[in-house]
């Protein structure tokens, strides 16, 4: 009898490491699936930029949050160096005194998502960077006034 629980116990651990090996290659498929650190910024006229993300939970979030579909930002202009608008979400915030440049992007008081075509130094959380651009490309992608952005997973 001892040696047919011994057999059954070696059966059972053997099953449970495959149970964790496949739940393991799921999470990783999971990440993978859903663009690592990389969302696609979509400006209302069809303009598209990609972004890099930060490590943190906000960011985190943000890609969970997009797992589920796009999501689409209406944006009006602020101090003539950023558009703002609202997630209609939150997100953790994560923060600190940041000193922003042009295609950072930026979540404020955890609901708020800012992209910035100029430069600003204030108390908040930084989610990214626009890949490959600079203030003077950015702003007249983002035009004058107000904006309709779209983010997206991916490439």
């Amino acid at each position: 009898m001892n040696r047919l629980h011994l057999v059954l116990l070696l059966l059972l651990s053997v099953f449970m490491t495959a149970v964790q090996a496949q739940q393991r290659v799921s999470d990783n498929q999971m990440k993978a699936n859903m663009g690592n650190n990389t969302i696609r910024l979509t400006i209302k006229d069809g303009k598209t930029f990609t972004a890099t993300l930060a490590d943190n939970s906000s960011a985190d979030a943000l890609i969970e949050l997009l797992s589920k579909g796009d999501v689409t930002v209406e944006m009006e202009d602020y101090g003539n160096m950023e558009k703002v608008g609202p997630l209609g979400t939150s997100l953790p915030r994560n923060d600190r005194q940041t000193s922003t440049g042009p295609g950072d992007i930026i979540l404020y008081q955890g609901k708020y998502l800012v992209i910035y075509y100029s430069t600003n130094s204030w108390n908040f959380t930084r989610i990214g960077k626009i890949d490959n651009t600079n203030g003077a490309q950015l702003k007249p992608a983002l035009g004058n006034g107000d904006v309709t952005v779209t983010l997206s997973l991916g490439k």
